[in-house]
């Protein structure tokens, strides 16, 4: 009995002085548990198409630091604009990215709640060249850069193949015309193949008619003149009655019905004519995309870095993976958007993927993109811009004055 006792105590011992080995990692090497990623909010609306997700993750497959988690927001832009206001206002951290409408960029960065990205471009070397024109120059303000684009929208000139004879077409879809021009085609073609309008657009008090101005007077560069050309065009024999209470919905009704030669939209109308509903009268062979004289408004949405994020590297290394060849591509082929990556225009994935990008009027329209007034206060520069731009145009009076007080109102 007391031998059995004392080999149970001397094999005790021998397992107490293991186990006192392994603590002191002599003879053991302990297992080290694994690093969790750094999770960065990225607040962005809602998605109707695999898109979004699967860019979330490809970044998330190959970052071995971060991990994003989409914040998903509301599709009304106006909800999402004040949701995010109210957080940024705060001084809130709880979001890393910001998905942001074109017009918002000048109003957060003017508030200081954006980080500028030049210096991260600069090391990441990256060029403003490398991307739509129209969304950088959305994100620009006080000189510095705060966004990339996350996906564009462009202005685009519909015209009726059937109609347009091929050396108007040519030259439409060149580019090189004026708006002069185009009032003179809707002159020389309204009454063909059943039309009774010449060129609509939208024309109605609301930011509709900021967009068209913007490209009437070449970025406000030719005000004047363009608020001159709007109301011949409105007053002319070929343009609707009601063109002032016109907006995309009218615009777009006009043309797939087959009631207009020329329309001003975006791409959308595109999609409307494609997929032949009730009422579409106009067959995608017979209709031509081309660049507008001076440009098409930007549209569409951007990214940015919340000022206050806590995680600002893996804010731009998100950022800048979304809004870079592979990002884009992602959102291109399996959503559908157009790319902000101007290298992608030509990758024969994402043509395949969006016919409209095998159009040549389309992709020089992408490639020429200008921006609405970037400021922090848009809501405000634009309002003014709506209200004197359609007195005017209503009545033709006081030119001069309507010149001066969008001037005073852009800061010129």
């Amino acid at each position: 009995m007391l031998k059995k006792l004392w080999t149970t105590l001397v094999a005790l011992t021998l397992v107490a002085g293991l186990l006192a080995g392994c603590s002191s990692g002599s003879s053991v090497t302990k297992k080290s548990a694994p690093s969790q990623k750094i999770v960065l909010n990225f607040a962005a609306q809602a998605d109707n198409t695999p898109a979004t997700q699967a860019l979330i993750n490809a970044f998330n497959k190959q970052s071995k630091k971060y991990k994003v988690k989409w914040v998903q927001m509301t599709n009304d832009s106006a909800q999402m604009h004040d949701q995010l206001l109210t957080s940024l206002s705060s001084g809130s951290s709880e979001y890393d990215v910001l998905s942001m409408d074109v017009v918002w960029a000048g109003e957060f960065a003017g508030a200081g709640f954006l980080s500028p990205i030049d210096q991260n471009m600069a090391k990441a070397g990256l060029m403003k060249t490398q991307f739509n024109a129209g969304s950088m120059a959305s994100g620009n303000y006080g000189g510095k850069q705060y966004t990339l684009p996350f996906f564009p929208d462009v202005g685009l000139l519909y015209f009726r193949k059937d109609i347009v004879s091929r050396q108007d077409a040519a030259k439409l879809e060149s580019g090189n015309y004026t708006y002069r021009d185009l009032g003179a085609m809707a002159a020389k073609y309204t009454g063909k193949g059943g039309t009774k309008n010449g060129f609509v657009y939208q024309s109605k008090q609301y930011e509709g008619l900021t967009v068209n101005l913007t490209e009437f007077s070449n970025s406000y560069k030719d005000l004047k003149n363009g608020l001159k050309t709007m109301y011949d065009f409105t007053n002319a024999s070929w343009a609707p009655k009601d063109l002032l209470n016109y907006m995309e919905a009218e615009t777009a009704t006009s043309f797939v019905q087959g009631h207009s030669v020329f329309a001003r939209n975006w791409p959308f109308q595109y999609g409307t004519i494609k997929a032949k509903g009730n009422g579409v009268k106009v067959d995608l062979k017979n209709t031509g995309i081309a660049p507008l004289p001076n440009g098409g408004s930007v549209g569409g949405w951007l990214l940015g870095i919340n000022q206050k994020s806590k995680h600002p590297d893996g804010a731009w290394a998100f950022m800048k993976f979304a809004s870079g060849k592979e990002g884009q591509k992602i959102m291109s082929t399996q959503g559908g958007y157009l790319p902000g990556y101007n290298a992608l225009l030509t990758d024969k994935d994402v043509l395949k993927s969006n016919q409209m990008l095998t159009f040549p009027g389309f992709k020089k329209a992408l490639a020429h993109t200008i921006a609405r007034p970037v400021s922090a206060n848009y809501n405000k520069v634009s309002d003014t811009i709506q209200i004197a731009a359609h007195k005017y145009l209503s009545t033709g009076k006081n030119l001069d004055g309507t010149v001066k007080q969008i001037q005073s109102a852009l800061g010129k």
